[in-house]
């Protein structure tokens, strides 16, 4: 952690000092299931970009939803944002273990963009979110971007504290980037080009995983252009996403992230999500032994109070950069919570199953 936080803040914030060319077309690809109530605020956000209405299309992708998702799209008054139906090229009784990555696919088969972004449907942002992402795509010309993403309308201690956990995350993200030592990112706020798309061979190999069309793909892309996967570090670009309301919305959410652990090209990635997983396992088991051995209780609260310190110092730059300095006192508080779900999730998204969108999922 204290590798990650000379990282984060080794990681320059982006200033674009030039206006878009005028020569990118954009596609931002939205999928959705069930999804009436996030969408109208979605498309109003990306209805008032200030990047140029020629310039970008607006995808989004209905799979299959019970609801008025496909409605809401279609009566939405916006010229750019069109409606795609999985529904007109995959029969109901058809099983994929991937909807996702097959409606992302879709999309991009009838994007006119060269340059293809995604959100997801419970998502919000700013009005100079295509235009950061453009101006940083045509000063550097990367072939894949991860971009920072954060939760809003955190009204109760659980949603703290899973703001808390998806913080530590996005600035892991950063710091790896910054310190070329592997690579992450979230779905819900990413950019690659078309052609890159298809030279890493879309989501072939990985098509069987339910999770992944973010960072499996990016490693996809990775292999080809090792140089070529950046991270753009700018308040304009920030994506919000709703955090979970449920603590059983929430595993699901955690055990489908943990399923695609062992399935990451870096390996480096790996060996940190392991040797994470098994530090969290250490407390718990420590933790059980000081209730029944006091004499080990002393070293119980060094490990905690070393694990606290460190994570800590890491997140107060994160925090400022999100804005989300006044979360931090629920840090201390959200300790057990977070340990244990780690060593929960973990196991069960190597070994367990968990529901998406209706669907169960090995």
């Amino acid at each position: 952690m204290l590798y990650y936080g000379a990282g984060w803040k080794n990681l320059l914030p982006f200033t674009p000092v030039i206006p878009v060319s005028g020569n990118t077309k954009v596609t931002v690809i939205i999928p959705a299931r069930d999804e009436e109530d996030n969408l109208p605020v979605l498309l109003q956000a990306l209805k008032e970009q200030d990047y140029p209405t020629h310039l970008f299309e607006v995808i989004v992708i209905d799979d299959f939803s019970t609801d008025n998702t496909a409605a809401v799209v279609t009566d939405f008054s916006a010229s750019n944002i069109r409606l795609l139906q999985l529904s007109r090229y995959l029969s109901a009784e058809q099983r994929l273990n991937s909807y996702k990555k097959k409606a992302i696919e879709m999309a991009v088969e009838q994007a006119t963009g060269d340059l293809i972004m995604t959100t997801d449907a419970d998502c919000t942002m700013g009005p100079l979110w295509i235009s950061t992402m453009v101006k940083y795509y045509e000063a550097y010309r990367p072939k894949f971007i991860a971009a920072p993403v954060s939760f809003y309308r955190e009204d109760n201690f659980f949603k703290k504290l899973q703001s808390l956990d998806f913080m530590t995350m996005q600035g892991i993200t950063g710091a790896l980037a910054a310190l070329k030592s592997g690579t992450m990112c979230n779905g819900a706020n990413l950019a690659y080009e078309r052609n890159a798309f298809y030279e890493a061979g879309a989501f072939q190999g990985i098509d069987d995983i339910a999770s992944g069309d973010d960072m499996l793909l990016m490693f996809k892309i990775y292999k080809l252009y090792p140089h070529g996967v950046l991270y753009l570090k700018s308040e304009d670009a920030i994506v919000r996403t709703l955090p979970v309301d449920t603590f059983k919305g929430f595993m699901h959410q955690r055990i489908r992230w943990s399923s695609k652990a062992d399935k990451y090209e870096d390996k480096r990635l790996t060996w940190v999500l392991a040797l994470v997983y098994f530090w969290n396992v250490i407390l718990v088991f420590l933790t059980i032994v000081a209730i029944v051995l006091p004499e080990w209780r002393p070293w119980l609260f060094i490990f905690l109070l070393y694990k606290i310190t460190v994570e800590y110092y890491f997140l107060i730059p994160v925090a400022r950069f999100f804005h989300k300095t006044d979360l931090l006192f629920w840090f201390i508080p959200g300790q057990p919570f977070h340990i244990i779900y780690i060593v929960v999730a973990g196991w069960l998204g190597k070994f367990g199953s968990y529901q998406w969108k209706g669907r169960k999922v090995k």
